[in-house]
């Protein structure tokens, strides 16, 4: 007979502990959708709405951790986004962990709707592993639907068409995730819009005295409704179901599902070997030691990776293009010939110190971040310490001494707007609002803003050898500039700008505010 004791069984919990733990970590209580390949179809790829899925193993020290902050942004996103999750360590799952290129725990990623139904594009998060990290970045991918509205075209939106529209009007310059999230489930069956409070002539035509209010426009020969109740999805959900049924979600089930085809399966195996393969070949340092000098064959297990570099080979690679450095205004007549003159316009500028510390690189890296991937932002200038009029700018704006600040300017208007590490508003919220015109200005003291008449030429800037001549480019075939090439635009004014936005995006479905 053979007996075994609790130290003989030591070396099997590796094999032991994956098989107890095969249901996942996520319960159906969790805010937290657990999902299968199948299940990621209907509820995640075939969806109007964004999602956010983590790839896990439950034996996985890292995914483990992760769970506290993840069912903590599943919860903040309710009603706006997906919140979901994928067991790879379950045997049915490997095929389509593999198919999603998934080599180590956790994995993220955010799924957004693509140009064609069924059709997602599919990015890896790789922000910070908490829930704040995680809400923003998932809010910054849900698409736009909501169509702004100004004094010139309100009333030719409303009388469109037959289909029920509904306005809000709001204090704000910028489009809520829940707004969004609105906007998404009665898409195409119902028009959403929004109006902001210093369109007065709109504001009157339906008696708004307070902000937000939301107005619905029920159909052809219908009296307008105004929404009386609280700011919650729900709620409004059920007050805009009196005009038109939000879309379902997950979609109906067609009657005649797709048979898997032998390329298919081929191609599910494939993956499927490609992932435990890949799984197979991290070391097992999750698994206790075993108290033996035996070894058992193929008894090692994938292991979490704090960071996976998740690569899928039939993924085309983008152009990886470094990010230019920040122009630096290195003195008082830079500054001044460049921002703080009459016939300046809007500057960005970056109040740092001359030395980086650990402290300052997140506000400052951010901002480069946001200011590559977006367009239609005023030029950004560096101001170091040793520039004379960075003492005078932090003491006459009333910003810390020795903090990182980022602020806009315009000293042709006169008007300048901080954004400070501590600010409650997101950094690209503050951008956002930069570009629309709508952000809070102060004006700049005075003494600071010099004749433009009194100024010396700027000196040009040094040519290279080889001056590219300019290329013409069809901005909707552009894709991704060959190394070496940049986009210059030119700047327009605010009224300029203004009108340009009112001609474009319309009907596009990932607009950024």
């Amino acid at each position: 007979m053979v007996h075994l004791t609790a130290t003989s069984l030591l070396p099997l919990l590796p094999l032991l502990l994956p098989a107890a733990l095969a249901n996942g970590m996520y319960s159906k209580a969790s805010p937290v959708l657990s999902l299968d390949g199948r299940t990621y179809r209907d509820e995640v790829a075939n969806s109007n709405h964004t999602a956010l899925v983590e790839f896990y193993a439950p034996w996985c020290g890292h995914c483990k951790n992760l769970k506290p902050a993840y069912e903590k942004a599943a919860t903040s996103l309710k009603g706006l986004a997906k919140v979901a999750a994928v067991n790879c360590d379950a045997e049915e799952n490997k095929p389509f962990c593999g198919s999603m290129g998934v080599q180590g725990f956790p994995t993220l990623k955010i799924v957004r709707p693509g140009k064609k139904p069924g059709r997602p594009v599919v990015e890896d998060y790789q922000g910070a592993r908490n829930a704040k990290a995680m809400v923003d970045a998932v809010v910054d991918k849900i698409p736009n639907h909501v169509q702004r509205l100004k004094d010139a075209d309100y009333k030719a939106w409303v009388g469109e068409g037959e289909a029920p529209k509904a306005v809000l009007f709001s204090d704000k310059g910028t489009v809520s995730a829940l707004l969004k999230a609105l906007a998404v489930d009665f898409l195409g069956v119902l028009d959403v819009a929004q109006v902001r409070n210093r369109e007065k002539e709109a504001v009157a035509a339906y008696n708004v005295d307070k902000f937000p209010t939301l107005v619905l426009f029920p159909g052809v020969g219908k009296e307008a409704v105004h929404y009386d109740g609280d700011m919650k999805k729900e709620a409004i959900v059920k007050f805009l179901s009196q005009a038109a049924s939000p879309n379902p979600d997950p979609a109906p089930k067609k009657d005649k599902p797709k048979t898997p085809s032998s390329k298919d399966k081929a191609k599910s195996s494939k993956a499927a070997s490609s992932f435990s393969k890949a799984s197979s070949s991290h070391a097992s340092s999750e698994a206790p030691a075993p108290q033996s000098a035996e070894t058992l064959e193929d008894a090692t297990q994938p292991t979490a990776s704090p960071d996976p570099n998740v690569v899928d080979p039939d993924t085309p690679k983008p152009i990886a293009v470094p990010s230019k450095p920040i122009k630096s205004l290195p003195d008082a007549l830079a500054l001044q010939q460049s921002c703080l003159n009459t016939h300046a316009r809007t500057c960005l500028l970056a109040l740092l110190p001359n030395e980086p510390s650990a402290s300052q690189p997140d506000l400052v890296s951010s901002l480069t971040t946001l200011y590559d991937t977006h367009t239609r932002l005023p030029p950004l200038y560096h101001i170091p310490a040793g520039n004379t009029l960075t003492e005078t700018l932090r003491k006459d704006f009333n910003l810390h001494p020795t903090e990182p600040q980022i602020l806009a300017l315009n000293a042709k208007r006169s008007w300048f707007s901080p954004f400070t590490s501590d600010s409650e508003t997101p950094l690209q919220d503050w951008l956002n609002a930069l570009r629309m015109g709508d952000l809070p200005k102060n004006p700049i003291p005075e003494g600071l803003v010099v004749d433009s008449e009194t100024l010396p030429p700027m000196e040009p800037e040094p040519e290279t050898e080889s001056e590219p001549e300019p290329v013409h480019l069809n901005l909707d075939d552009l894709g991704d500039l060959p190394e070496g090439m940049e986009m210059v635009m030119e700047e327009v004014d605010d009224e300029e700008y203004e009108r340009l936005m009112r001609g474009q995006g319309q009907g596009q479905g990932h607009d950024e505010l």
